[in-house]
């Protein structure tokens, strides 16, 4: 294992806060030794297996295989990590196997879930010649379970003592701390609140040992093309070292365990609400330009061993990475070393703008979506974005203007010929590319992520465009054969709040991901990497089902996306140093929602009416900072801790300094907070006013911050503010 840099020392000073407010919501062990916690499946004659389920004993009892026999346990949740056997009596000549799967589908006797493109992973046999502890090698760590099989396959019998699983996500933490989030979020739906802390997992679950990634033997071996029956159970490592330090941000737990820059565009925002784990991200990101050619600009398609495959997209999300990791860390440091490369990235990227105005796409790589290529909209929109934010980053670090100007220049050459060439005035949508009618989810989403679009009109257009589509367990994908990529609905979420609609946003996450977060072949627990428009656990891109990954970073979407829109807490420069409070409650009612930067807290609790009028709002961010505050149609005023007052104008103030600020409520306010109407495809799924439900039934009171109400100080806000005081006196 690599020593701990400098940035890692100062980093993991924060790691070890106490947990906030909600943390009976935190899906994160408590101790990385977890034991079973309930018994699925029995087959043949097994003596005793409810006798090493978690529980006063410590998972330790009796339970005897007698014959070909076999127990799946249930661990209640995804998890991941090496698991051992305690074996007591045993006779001549036993063996006794594991296998495992994040999902019910995949339970069996011959082998795990998969992480090749064909066929099922082997089951791990033990040989026990005597009592004692069985552990399968480091190398043979789990990286997604829910389930786990244990296997007699002999005559004779066997005792099994104890089963443990040594959990080995967030390696960089503390064994008790995996709880400590720096962040929190609650609302009055108890399916989002879920929702939010199931995606703050699943990135857990993807941080690993850099030394444990996929070691990817069957690469070019086995294919896509190849039945199951073509290769039989195959062998799996997880000893391929993907990046140094002590952690590292993956796509998947389970597979492919490697770094990918597209992914972390939806990751590394989830991150930071939740845990603010700076680390990982800056280790995975090192990773991918430690591989960049220096001569050409060209960032490879993932991290090793991906090292010369060019995507267009993918290129783009490593500079993106970097422009979010100063955003949310405040390292001018980091990104002055990374600078240079970052400007040879850029131009590598607009060497391919032609005549047109816009790039042309050369290479089919990207998310696995279909059709990739030519002046392709999705391409063309992230572009548009990373050069702004290339513009943004430029002013920060005193680039030359004129290299600032060129930049400028070519954006706008993108954005005039994407108008003109690609929007499609009948229907609302912008098409794929000048030779096709498809209209696909990720190019019209990142047309508004990027504000490619010229006009609002186009905007409200692409939202109920896009709403129109989904089917009763979400957004299809269309340019990936009608696939639900979580992926791109991420970013769908996204297009709807900043298209207005916050209630299309808030049923868009309730159907998606309550499905993937409720449906019994799920982990309930996780989020999945995609599935069929029909609700299959088919992945279009894949041929091999059980391979699909049930823990999956990119998939995390809403934890972001509920803080940041719903509860309006927006950084508009480095920690924060600037921001906008402009929360967005849809059909909510109360909202509290905080995260940390190095600059302190940010946090704020709303509520509204029954008709959607913000009724109360009281947030905190640090001192030393200034921002503005946006709440249209709410007259009144804004008061702070220490007695100053500001009125809203329009229901807007600015220039406000950092610090506690409650909202007085005056004259005939009538604000909503993002009143949209919008619908599903099949009528299954409604938001608007009040009339979405959460789908798993009442909402709880849990303990931690009562939502702000308009009396007396928030819970959360002091306990962050109490955390923040304890991390500076460390430091």
């Amino acid at each position: 294992m690599a020593p701990l840099g400098f940035l890692e020392v100062v980093l993991l000073a924060g790691v070890a806060a106490a947990a906030g407010p909600y943390s009976e919501y935190i899906l994160a062990p408590s101790s990385r030794i977890l034991h079973p916690v309930s018994v699925y499946k029995v087959n043949g004659t097994v003596t005793g297996a409810e006798t090493l389920l978690d529980g006063s004993n410590n998972g330790t009892g009796s339970a005897t295989f007698d014959g070909i026999s076999s127990v799946t346990y249930d661990f209640g949740k995804n998890i991941a990590g090496v698991a051992s056997l305690r074996i007591g009596d045993v006779d001549a000549d036993q063996f006794i196997g594991l296998t495992y799967t994040e999902s019910s589908l995949w339970i069996s006797g011959e082998g795990c879930d998969a992480t090749a493109d064909a066929g099922i992973d082997e089951a791990l046999w033990f040989d026990p010649t005597g009592p004692g502890e069985y552990s399968v090698s480091r190398e043979h760590e789990r990286g997604g379970f829910r389930y786990l099989s244990v296997i007699h396959n002999t005559t004779g019998a066997i005792e099994v003592e104890q089963i443990t699983v040594y959990f080995t996500p967030m390696p960089h933490y503390q064994d008790d701390a995996l709880k400590d989030y720096t962040g929190y979020f609650h609302c009055d739906d108890e399916l989002l609140n879920r929702i939010w802390y199931a995606g703050a997992y699943t990135n857990q679950m993807c941080t690993i040992s850099p030394d444990h990634g996929d070691a990817l033997i069957y690469l070019g071996v086995i294919n896509s093309t190849q039945l199951g029956n073509e290769t039989g159970p195959n062998q799996w490592y997880n000893n391929y070292t993907i990046a140094n330090g002590t952690s590292v941000l993956t796509d998947g737990a389970k597979r492919d365990r490697l770094i990918w820059a597209g992914d972390m565009a939806i990751a590394v925002p989830a991150i930071v609400v939740a845990t603010n784990d700076l680390i990982s991200i800056a280790n995975s990101l090192d990773s991918l330009y430690n591989i960049q050619n220096k001569t050409t600009g060209q960032l490879p398609y993932a991290g090793k061993p991906f090292f010369s495959t060019y995507s267009a997209t993918y290129h783009m999300y490593s500079l993106i990475g970097v422009a979010d990791y100063y955003l949310y860390s405040n390292d001018l440091s980091y990104l002055q070393g990374k600078w240079d490369d970052w400007k040879l990235g850029l131009e590598f990227s607009l060497g391919f703008i032609d005549d047109s105005g816009m790039m042309n796409v050369t290479s089919a790589a990207d998310w696995l979506r279909f059709g990739m290529g030519g002046h392709n909209i999705e391409a063309n929109s992230i572009l548009y974005y990373t050069i702004n934010q290339g513009i943004l980053l430029g002013r920060v670090l005193n680039e030359s203007s004129t290299l600032l100007d060129t930049w400028a220049q070519l954006a706008e050459g993108v954005k005039s010929s994407a108008n003109r060439l690609l929007w499609n005035e009948s229907v609302g949508l912008y098409h794929d590319n000048e030779t096709t009618t498809l209209m696909p989810q990720d190019g019209n989403c990142w047309a508004v992520v990027a504000n490619l679009t010229d006009a609002d009109e186009k905007n409200t257009a692409i939202s109920s465009g896009l709403a129109n589509r989904w089917t009763s367990v979400g957004a299809p994908a269309i340019e990936a054969d009608n696939a639900v990529s979580p992926f791109i609905s991420g970013f769908e979420l996204q297009m709807h709040l900043l298209a207005g609609n916050a209630s299309a946003a808030l049923a868009l996450m309730r159907l998606e991901w309550g499905f993937m977060l409720n449906d019994p072949r799920m982990t309930n627990s996780t989020f999945i990497e995609g599935y069929s428009a029909n609700g299959d656990l088919h992945y279009a891109p894949y041929t091999n089902d059980p391979r699909v990954s049930h823990a999956h970073g990119w998939a995390t979407g809403p934890t972001s996306t509920l803080t940041f829109y719903i509860g309006g807490i927006h950084l508009l420069s480095a920690g924060g140093m600037t921001w906008q409070i402009s929360p967005a409650l849809g059909d909510l009612r109360t909202v509290d929602a905080g995260f940390e930067t190095s600059l302190g807290s940010f946090a704020n609790q709303v509520n509204a009416s029954d008709s959607g009028a913000i009724t109360g709002m009281r947030f905190t961010t640090p001192s030393g900072t200034t921002g503005s505050v946006s709440v249209p149609g709410v007259s009144g005023s804004l008061k702070s801790s220490n007695g100053t007052t500001v009125p809203l104008t329009n229901g807007a103030a600015k220039n406000i300094a950092g610090g506690t600020w409650t909202l007085v409520v005056g004259g005939n306010g009538t604000a909503t907070s993002g009143n949209g109407t919008a619908t599903s495809g099949n009528g299954t799924a409604t938001s608007g006013n009040g009339t979405a439900t959460s789908g798993n039934g009442t909402v709880t009171s849990p303990s931690g911050p009562v939502p702000y109400t308009g009396g007396a100080g928030a819970i959360g806000t002091s306990l962050l503010a109490l955390a923040a005081g304890v991390v500076a006196l460390v430091l």
